[in-house]
């Protein structure tokens, strides 16, 4: 059974950025590709640098896929699976977020 979190009210996220919120004990980058209310969920933290800064990212498409691109080097990571484009054995863990009466929602 999953644990559903809320994290923030949809409104507080801006379309096309995300934000960051602590989830259980991990450290989540939520993000609003759009002004729908389709929202994605994956860990915070660039494997490639141990920093907390996905969040910070660019929302880039690339072949019909929404990808974040980290503001370091640009690895880009799936927003809907977490799998890195540049090397896989780097993807990052990737979380069922919902927005459910106008508030984002996460489940770990």
């Amino acid at each position: 059974m999953m644990n559903w979190t809320t994290v923030c009210k949809l409104q507080d996220i801006v379309p096309g950025t995300g934000v960051c919120a602590l989830v259980g004990d991990n450290q989540v980058a939520i993000f609003r590709p759009n002004s729908s209310e389709q929202v994605y969920a994956i860990d915070n933290i660039d494997p490639f640098f141990q920093a907390s800064v996905l969040s910070r990212g660019l929302i880039v498409e690339h072949q019909g896929k929404l990808w974040v691109a980290s503001p370091l080097k640009k690895q880009r990571f799936g927003l809907s699976d977490g799998v890195c484009m540049e090397n896989i054995d780097h993807s990052v863990r990737s979380y069922p977020a919902r927005v459910h009466q106008g508030q984002v929602e996460v489940a770990y």
